[in-house]
């Protein structure tokens, strides 16, 4: 696996959150990559924290960072948005290296936002 860091997907990531209102995302403890050489066939995109415990073990605070696969690249830019809104929704309000689960992150959800987006957007332009 080879892994780079995405300006571009950081700047998209960081516009989605500060539209979405997601406060709770700490912007300078999250970091977007791209990685290759991956064998997923159907994974797009990945979230990784450091756990509590290493967290401890090493007197550092939750930091997040969101993983691009090659996939991720093909899609169209509002199902990249849909992604990048998956992604960030993992993140707990408590932004304390946990994950909200599938059953909270879903389509259903995701669409909300995604929605909600684009129509702050459309306001925008």
């Amino acid at each position: 696996m080879r892994y780079e860091f995405a300006p571009d997907l950081q700047v998209r990531m960081e516009e989605i959150v500060i539209a979405l209102q997601m406060s709770h995302i700490e912007l300078t403890r999250v970091k977007c990559f791209r990685s290759k050489g991956s064998s997923t066939k159907r994974t797009l995109a990945r979230c990784h924290t450091i756990g509590k415990l290493m967290q401890k073990a090493m007197g550092t605070e939750a930091f997040y960072t969101i993983e691009f696969l090659e996939r991720f690249e093909k899609l169209p830019i509002d199902e990249q948005d849909k992604v990048i809104i998956h992604e960030l929704l993992h993140i707990p309000k408590t932004f304390g290296g946990g994950f909200r689960q599938h059953d909270f992150v879903c389509e259903e959800n995701v669409e909300i936002m995604h929605e909600k987006f684009m129509n702050l957007r459309k306001k925008e332009g």
